[in-house]
């Protein structure tokens, strides 16, 4: 099997390469350049699109385009660019001739004009669509010196990544105070981010492949099916649109003596004619473990060792100017490992944590548009496959080795339908049918664990939203039926919004979900506590989890003379039935490891405020800030352990959190740059080991404040060099309260993810 994917990749990367030298003899073109209204200056690297036939390319380092043998007719051609407003005009090409057609682009100052996907399943202006959608651009993660994704989700609102291992620093994303699980995570789109992803994946995609995350927070379930309920992370990965190359290197000193190193890699080529492009990818990170700098024993690490390489490619080819094939695949080999006697095996060591992934994951979708841009038809198929050879264990425990197997699989097509007129406005419809088929063996044969699953959904879903510049009325649903569930499980969404005013967007929504009985992601993770491990099960009845959510939000954008101000409040609540909660099953008297089983309880509220303020001037500086007031609670007393007090309070989701960055440039080729990342107060579980008995610990608060500096070069032949350093956690705000030794509880973990830590950086770009 995966010597035929290997053929498959092969032969289409060919045909997309053999098409380099392709270029249809009509001899109709289109050319000319783009420049900045107010000062005439030609602006290079714009996005330059044919609307209506999806070609597009991008203006050169003087700031000119050119499109060859274009298809005769009359096309919409429209010039888009980070902090300028977009510009279209019609043209009409005629065989034989050259039309020169310029663009004379003004800025705007506001951040909402960015294309998005997430809100509706097609493309549309962010500022106008149904659901408030966040978006984490490559400008984020260089700016944060954020090299993989966790890093960088931090930076929005009601978004916080958190570390729960101290031996392997597993990661998690909360949306609205919801645990890791009840996020969807997609890649371009599909949901191929599977259960065993999950623990380690958002640590494992670099962001040198990623060209913008897309972040809807609740209310979309309707769309993307089950898990989608505290959110959506739409990882939109790169499409070649003009040549390039870039290779980078960045080298991190954890509390100024411990490397982390990271690598990364970029090229694409796109052909003359635009018919075809491919770009590439890799990264490579080495990290060393890091022990806690006040540890008066020194052998255990707080902060495990990381071996990661990362290859992929992204390319299209269009068979005629109204179809597309698109193909993306990239492969992971990363090694872990925390603990101890980092030299010896893992069974040789006192506590052990090792981890040995290899991930091969990749996509194919075709696309077809009407001329007249009124119907478009998807077929899809996405899959990911994961080998795991694991060590969770304590005490030189033999028998904690595992092997785990994961193969997920998405296919599906989708039609979408603009009508002028449908009732009583302007309408588009979508339609589509899914199939997900996830087959997941995790194996630790020595402690009698074994979770051998296989799930697939069916799904039917279905949506019209009617479209004005004031107005949005969005219907939709979508039909699931998940193997483990008897009966097809039905999530509505409905989604409004209103603009009275040109400065002013209120939007509201609904939509309810589900998650089915299955094991997900921190399940998969054993964590090594009071001298055994912490193995997790289903219980046999386990139910499937229903929600739903209410959003309501108001935006305010408004512009002056030589500034723009945005501010968005977004209030949330989601009422979980049937909640999933674990709870101890037996003690440690048999095998000397904790057991845990996911059960169902009465029910839990999660309700909130999300407050968003961005500022940004003509002169390049911007601050943007995000800041969430929740509360997590059941809605009867859970028990979580036999010796500890039952809790009505979510573990691990504080009452308040938020992030600032602020960024800017001085002497054109200076940037300067600020974020903090804050973390209130909340309540997370010690389990015995350490300490004598199961116990609740309130954490202090934390903010982990980061500085940077970058100087560009521009040097010869459209080449810049960039030197750029910084230091994360300047104020070392970084959790102090630690379990130590063989007996500690590694899942005791909760501050920031680094102490402070000095870095430099080079990149090389043209």
């Amino acid at each position: 099997m995966n010597f035929r994917f290997v053929c498959v990749l092969f032969v289409l990367t060919v045909n997309i390469c053999a098409s380099f030298a392709q270029n249809p003899p009509n001899d109709a073109h289109i050319t000319g350049h783009v420049v900045e209204k107010s000062t005439g200056e030609h602006l290079p690297f714009v996005s330059v699109v044919i609307k209506d036939l999806t070609i597009g390319t991008t203006t050169d380092a003087t700031g000119h385009f050119i499109f060859r043998n274009v298809p005769l007719g009359e096309h919409i051609i429209a010039a888009s660019f980070v902090g300028y407003g977009t510009v279209e005009q019609t043209v009409t090409v005629v065989a034989n001739t050259t039309t020169e057609v310029n663009f004379y682009l003004e800025q705007s100052l506001h951040l909402l004009g960015q294309m998005v996907v997430s809100a509706s399943r097609y493309e549309t202006n962010r500022q106008e669509a149904a659901s408030v959608v966040g978006v984490v651009t490559p400008r984020t993660f260089e700016l944060t010196s954020s090299p993989f994704l966790a890093d960088g989700l931090n930076f929005q609102p009601g978004c916080r990544i958190e570390n729960n291992c101290q031996n392997c620093g597993f990661p998690q994303l909360r949306i609205n105070g919801l645990e890791g699980p009840y996020t969807q995570i997609l890649i371009d789109s599909r949901p191929i981010f599977s259960a065993l992803a999950g623990v380690y994946g958002l640590e494992h995609i670099p962001a040198n492949m990623v060209d913008r995350v897309e972040v809807i927070r609740g209310g979309a379930s309707a769309l993307f099916g089950s898990s989608a309920i505290g959110g959506v992370v739409n990882i939109i990965t790169k499409d070649p649109i003009r040549n390039s190359f870039s290779v980078s290197n960045t080298t991190n000193l954890i509390y100024g003596n411990t490397p982390d190193v990271v690598t990364n890699l970029n090229a694409s080529l796109v052909s003359d004619n635009n018919r075809a492009g491919i770009t590439f990818f890799g990264a490579t990170r080495q990290r060393e473990p890091f022990f806690h700098f006040d540890d008066d024993d020194r052998e255990f690490s707080h902060i495990g060792k990381i071996n990661l390489k990362s290859l992929g490619f992204r390319g299209f080819y269009r068979l005629n100017p109204n179809s597309r094939i698109s193909l993306e695949y990239h492969a992971i080999d990363e090694f872990r490992r925390g603990g101890n006697n980092f030299k010896r095996p893992p069974h040789e060591a006192d506590i052990a944590e090792q981890t040995n992934h290899i991930i091969h994951s990749g996509g194919a979708k075709y696309d077809v548009f009407c001329k007249d841009d009124k119907h478009a038809l998807q077929i899809y198929t996405s899959a990911q496959n994961i080998n795991r050879d694991s060590y969770y264990g304590a005490g030189q425990d033999p028998d904690a080795y595992g092997n785990t197997t994961d193969f997920a699989l998405v296919s599906g097509t989708q039609y979408t339908l603009k009508t002028d007129r449908f009732l009583f406005m302007p309408a588009t419809f979508i339609g589509g049918v899914e199939f997900s088929h996830n087959a997941l063996k995790d194996e630790m044969l020595g402690h009698d664990r074994i979770i051998d699953q296989k799930v697939d959904i069916y799904s039917v879903f279905v949506q019209n939203e009617w479209r004005s510049i004031r107005t949005n009325i969005l219907f939709g649903g979508r039909l699931d039926k998940h193997s483990m569930i008897d009966v097809p499980v039905f999530s509505p969404r409905v989604s409004a919004r209103y603009a009275p005013f040109s400065w002013l967007n209120i939007r509201g929504s609904y939509a309810a979900g589900f998650r089915g009985p299955q094991a997900y992601d921190e399940d998969l993770h054993v964590t090594a506590v009071g001298g055994g491990v912490q193995l997790i099960t289903v219980a046999d009845d386990l139910e499937h989890e229903r929600s739903h959510t209410v959003t309501l939000s108001a935006e305010y954008t408004q512009s002056y003379a030589n500034s723009a101000f945005e501010f968005l409040v977004e209030g949330f609540y989601t009422r979980l039935d049937n909640v999933f909660v674990l709870e101890e099953i037996s003690g440690r008297e048999e095998d000397g490891n904790l057991h845990l089983e996911r059960r169902n309880g009465d029910g839990a509220l999660v309700a909130g405020v999300n407050m968003e303020a961005n500022f940004v001037t003509t002169n390049g500086f911007q601050l943007n800030s995000g800041f969430t007031i929740q509360s997590s609670k059941y809605t009867e007393e859970e028990t979580w352990s036999e010796t500890a007090e039952p809790v009505t309070e979510m573990f691990r989701s504080p009452n308040t959190y938020g992030y600032i960055t602020a960024s800017g440039t001085a002497w054109n080729n200076l940037d300067f740059s600020l974020s903090g990342v804050y973390t209130g107060s909340m309540y997370v579980q010690r389990f015995a080991g350490w300490v004598d008995n199961d116990a609740v610990f309130k954490t202090p608060r934390f903010f982990d404040m980061h500085c940077r500096v970058a100087y560009n070069f521009r040097l010869k032949d459209n080449v810049t060099l960039q030197l750029s350093g910084g230091v994360k956690n300047i104020f070392n705000s970084y959790q102090k309260e630690i379990d130590r030794g063989e007996d500690r509880d590694a899942g005791f973990l909760f501050g920031p993810s680094l102490p402070r830590t000095f870095y430099v950086g080079v990149k090389v770009s043209m």
